[in-house]
């Protein structure tokens, strides 16, 4: 009867699994295990065979060659086999295996990529520490910065960053941090409180309260999924029915070539665009960058006026950086514009998004050349008070909150209240807009009378062709 039973819920998680993704569960299986022969041999043996950990090792290095590395960290490696070990088969023996059989491998491929918080925790927790019991804040963090590096460095080594790269991007480790940290703030205990600092390192979390945390941070479950089929090349090139692996990242335009970083890391782009409206998720194209454009405020206005939603991303000279989401395009008016779909954001020294309260409509504000009113850009807060402002004095700013901007809840975003501005760009999201389109190779200056008005206000003469953007084709960057 216990055969039955075994082999009923082995059935059952098998089932999860279209016949295309069963047939590549199995040839992993089968590669991992170093299985070989005719089909029939294979099946009647199919169930005996097993996958040590120095195979998932082997396959790591077999996958790379000489010149590039293994797809996934060493010690991702490992949580994935401990996660693997700990599924308990029914009518076996519980005792110590250091080898993985094939329904374990199957059960835990179905439980990470196909199963709720609740089927996940067991082996959740077992990659976050091979002991029983509860565990450490310290041992989450661990396991939650692994996660991330691992994703950054699989999509790297699988060249699926699609556009984006390690070049042209700021250095992941400080951005690994800063995600894992913003991930770990959703870490509640049973009583509700959140440990925070080096209590949370401290405490000890059961296995509830893990469940609970993976429930309601999606990430964790996406970045396992991409993991795990990334990392062992199972089910990743079958029709996924999940999106939220598809806009991890968006496509990145308007790079390529340019010689330029961009002052965003890959974790906190993925974090930044996973806020985003879900149509925009999927591309973002540069549309200013003070060290491409030069830092002018009639340029940053020629670039981004009439261009469709976009991404605000600021540097201070000492080192912070944040911005907003405009979910609107720009335009030069006197009145405020967007609506609540808008939001800041702060990448460092803190990765957190900070939304509409319902407080005010003082979402996003744009002018240039008005005696009466302020000449910036601004977002949330009042005139002379916002959350974010970029003076048409190019190079100044402020971001003020005593001790919360009003539309977006924010804080101080900058180091100083007023900050001295080192570098910006300004990121199209999702389509551009068909007026843009249409356009075809014309400038903006041709067809804006508002940004040629700008320039005729600035003194800048019409042939400013320096002005000019060169057209990018909607090619696929690598």
């Amino acid at each position: 009867k216990m055969g039955n039973a075994e082999s009923n819920a082995y059935q059952n998680h098998l089932s999860r699994f279209l016949p295309e993704e069963q047939s590549d569960i199995d040839a992993v299986f089968d590669a991992l295990s170093g299985s070989s022969g005719s089909a029939g041999a294979k099946s009647a043996k199919a169930t005996k065979k097993t996958v040590t950990l120095a195979a998932l090792q082997a396959r790591q290095s077999i996958i790379h060659d000489a010149h590039t590395r293994e797809p996934l960290p060493e010690q991702m490696t490992l949580r994935l086999y401990h996660g693997m070990k700990s599924i308990e088969l029914p009518g076996k023996s519980a005792g110590p295996s250091d080898q993985i059989a094939k329904e374990q491998f199957v059960v835990f491929m179905s439980n990470l990529l196909k199963g709720n918080a609740d089927e996940k925790i067991t082996i959740i927790m077992r990659m976050i520490s091979k002991a029983e019991g509860p565990v450490k804040g310290k041992q989450i963090q661990e396991f939650t910065e692994d996660l991330i590096t691992s994703v950054v460095h699989v999509l790297s080594y699988r060249k699926e960053l699609k556009g984006w790269n390690l070049e042209n991007t700021r250095d992941s480790a400080s951005g690994v941090k800063a995600l894992a940290s913003q991930l770990l703030s959703e870490l509640k205990l049973a009583d509700g409180t959140k440990p925070v600092g080096a209590q949370l390192l401290e405490t000890d979390f059961a296995a509830s309260v893990i469940e609970d945390w993976v429930y309601r941070v999606p990430q964790i479950s996406v970045f396992l999924s991409v993991v795990i089929r990334q990392g062992l090349h199972v089910l990743h090139s079958l029709p996924d029915q999940t999106s939220d692996i598809v806009n991890l990242l968006p496509r990145c335009k308007g790079i390529k070539g340019r010689g330029v970083v961009s002052l965003l890391d890959i974790p906190s782009i993925m974090y930044i665009n996973s806020h985003l409206p879900a149509e925009l998720q999927h591309k973002w194209q540069l549309l200013f960058s003070s060290r491409l454009h030069g830092e002018s405020f009639s340029q940053l206005c020629g670039h981004i006026v009439n261009k469709g939603p976009c991404i605000v991303i600021l540097k201070d000279v000492d080192g912070y950086l944040f911005g907003g989401f405009a979910s609107h395009s720009w335009e030069v008016k006197p009145q405020f514009q967007g609506d609540n779909r808008c939001f800041l954001f702060s990448v460092l020294p803190s990765l957190a998004v900070f939304t509409y309260t319902g407080y005010n409509d003082h979402f996003m504000y744009l002018n240039h050349g008005q005696q009466t009113m302020p000449n910036g850009l601004g977002m949330g807060g009042q005139h002379g008070y916002f959350g974010l402002w970029i003076d048409s004095d190019y190079g100044k700013g402020h971001s003020k909150a005593k001790p919360r901007c009003t539309t977006y809840n924010s804080p101080q975003l900058s180091a100083r209240e007023d900050f001295t501005l080192d570098a910006m760009e300004v990121w199209a999201v999702g389509d551009l807009p068909e007026s843009v389109k249409t356009k075809g190779k014309k400038s903006i200056l041709d067809v804006d009378p508002e940004a040629q008005a700008l320039l005729e206000m600035t003194g800048k003469s019409r042939q400013s062709e320096g002005l000019r953007e060169p057209v990018e084709e909607e090619e696929e960057e690598e």
